[in-house]
């Protein structure tokens, strides 16, 4: 597990290039506020998680009855409550906040979830969580 990187994944990679790219300016991990979103714009008050879909639960009960060890369950479960409570405490604050799942960066669906992930940072999205692929 050691080996396992929070962040700078492979998908988180993806999106800051393509932001970049763009010439949409960001804080990565930003630590000052709650669960260090991985995209954020502190003046505008806006946050992107980038969640993997197997350790923050996407579909976790569809699966958790297959997984070998009481282990996995405490600790996705435990990461569920973690990013909801993180969300809370950043929306109480005045943040909007946005979830994008590691499945919506695949291939077919890099573009809509790059440019949904733009519109909110421009501030064209309302606060509210990812509908693409929502738990």
């Amino acid at each position: 597990m050691s080996h396992i990187k929070s962040e700078n994944t492979k998908a988180e990679v993806l999106v800051f290039r393509e932001l970049r790219r763009r010439g949409i300016y960001f804080q990565k991990h930003y630590k000052k506020a709650a669960g260090s979103p991985d995209i954020a714009l502190p003046r505008k008050k806006i946050a992107v998680f980038i969640d993997g879909d197997f350790w923050h639960g996407y579909r976790f009960n569809s699966y958790k009855g297959r997984l070998p060890k009481d282990y996995w369950l405490g600790k996705i479960e435990s990461n569920i409550r973690r990013d909801t409570h993180n969300k809370n405490m950043l929306r109480k604050a005045g943040w909007k906040v946005l979830r994008i799942w590691e499945h919506e960066l695949k291939k077919k669906n890099i573009e809509i979830a790059i440019n949904k992930i733009v519109s909110f940072l421009k501030g064209g999205c309302k606060s509210r969580v990812s509908q693409i692929g929502e738990k």
